[in-house]
C-alpha cells in the first residue's frame, strides 16, 4: 500500500515513499541549495515530517505556490530521485509521459494526478474542516 494524505474526513492517494521523498529532495536540492528547511520551513520541516498543522495550512500553501512556480523553470530531466545519490534514477528512467513538461508537473500520483494539485486540494479540505494534514 502506498502513502496518502489525510484530513479529518478525506484521503488522497500519493504513491510510494520513494516517490514522495523524491518530491521533497527535488525541492531541497533545486531550490534551497542545501539549506533544508530554511527557505521553506513549513513544507520542508513540518510537512516533510508527516504532520502539517491546521494553523500552518495558509503558510504551507504560499510556500508550495512559490515552489511550484520556481520548479516550472526546470526540465523533467532535473528531477532528484535521491539527494544522497544524485546518480540514482526513478524506476521508469527517462520513459515519462509527454504531459510532463517541467518539474512542477513531474510528480504524478499513483492515480494519475499532479501531486501539487492533490496537495492543494487536501489543503483546501483541511481548511474547510479545520483539520491538519497527515502523511500516512
Amino acid at each position: 500500500m502506498g502513502l496518502h494524505l489525510s484530513t479529518s474526513h478525506y484521503i488522497y492517494e500519493i504513491g510510494t515513499s520513494d516517490f514522495l521523498i523524491s518530491f521533497f529532495d527535488t525541492i531541497e536540492y533545486r531550490l534551497t541549495k542545501g539549506f533544508f528547511g530554511k527557505k521553506y520551513p513549513i513544507v520542508l520541516n513540518e510537512f516533510y515530517n508527516g504532520n502539517l498543522k491546521y494553523e500552518n495550512l495558509e503558510k504551507a500553501e504560499r510556500e508550495l505556490k512559490d515552489i511550484q512556480k520556481r520548479l516550472k523553470k526546470f526540465k523533467p530531466s532535473k528531477v532528484v530521485w535521491d539527494k544522497n545519490d544524485l546518480n540514482k534514477k526513478p524506476p521508469w528512467g527517462d520513459n515519462i509521459s509527454s504531459d510532463i513538461t517541467d518539474l512542477s508537473n513531474y510528480h504524478v500520483t499513483s492515480d494519475g494526478k499532479v501531486l501539487f494539485d492533490v496537495i492543494f486540494r487536501a489543503i483546501e479540505k483541511g481548511k474547510s474542516e479545520k483539520s491538519g494534514i497527515k502523511i500516512e
